[in-house]
């Protein structure tokens, strides 16, 4: 939902959409405000231009320009950050959001997908729930593995990959979700992919797939297919070995 790309592949048919609301900005009444400035020196995003109009991308929704006007001239409402969307496609149904740029709040948009994806399934009669996770280690990383039965960590062997790794890890096992590694891209620097599968030996982690660099990926979605639907060559071969991997954790 924070720049996201699986709808490329997956073609939703979108049947419900739901307006979303990660906070609230100030919205003036310029029949009441008296150009005082008290909400122009309170603001530390430098929200507040000089004609006392609230600049909407600088605010962060906090209320402060709210509380000190002496006038009653600004009130909170709710902001538009995104849109969730309920949708089918052609693997099944899909639960998937849109943020707006330069929006925060994803944690809470991601809540929401998750929220519809446990109704999706429910009304369906589906026993699995497959989370597309974001990158990174922030907030919306957070949201997407807490309380799942299963973590797949997707690196690449750079530093800043085994950097993220090693932080994820921590992150699933301070939730004590079990965990497993697939790293992409390993043949691009065989001593980083090595030095992963060490660490990942060293502590009792499963490797679930080494994935080589394949151009196969590009075409596919050019196409836009998945890998294993656009060749049954060894990349489709490698993927379908680790989600047996998956599987058989989730048993």
């Amino acid at each position: 939902m924070d720049a996201a790309d699986l709808h490329i592949i997956l073609k939703p048919d979108i049947r419900k959409t739901i307006e979303f609301s990660g906070m609230k900005i100030p919205v003036k009444d310029a029949g009441k405000c008296v150009n005082c400035g008290r909400c122009r020196d309170a603001c530390r995003f430098d929200a507040i231009n000089e004609d006392y109009e609230v600049k909407i991308i600088d605010c962060e929704g906090c209320g402060v320009c709210v509380y000190v006007c002496p006038e009653d001239a600004l009130r909170l409402v709710d902001r538009k950050s995104g849109n969730a969307f309920i949708s089918e496609t052609r693997f099944g149904p899909l639960a998937h959001a849109k943020l707006n740029i330069a929006e925060e709040a994803s944690g809470k948009l991601v809540t929401l997908v998750r929220n519809n994806a446990r109704i999706l399934a429910k009304k369906n009669g589906n026993e699995l729930i497959i989370i597309d996770g974001p990158p990174g280690i922030g907030c919306p990383v957070i949201s997407s593995i807490s309380g799942v039965d299963l973590v797949m960590i997707v690196t690449e062997p750079t530093k800043s990959g085994i950097h993220d790794l090693k932080r994820i890890l921590g992150v699933a096992e301070h939730f004590n979700i079990p965990s497993l590694v697939c790293v992409n891209k390993c043949d691009i620097n065989t001593d980083q992919s090595k030095s992963i599968q060490k660490f990942c030996k060293t502590n009792d982690i499963p490797i679930a797939g080494l994935i080589p660099y394949d151009t196969i990926f590009t075409k596919a979605m050019i196409q836009g297919q998945s890998v294993i639907e656009f060749s049954d060559g060894p990349i489709s071969d490698d993927l379908k070995i680790m989600w047996k991997k998956v599987e058989g954790m989730l048993a």
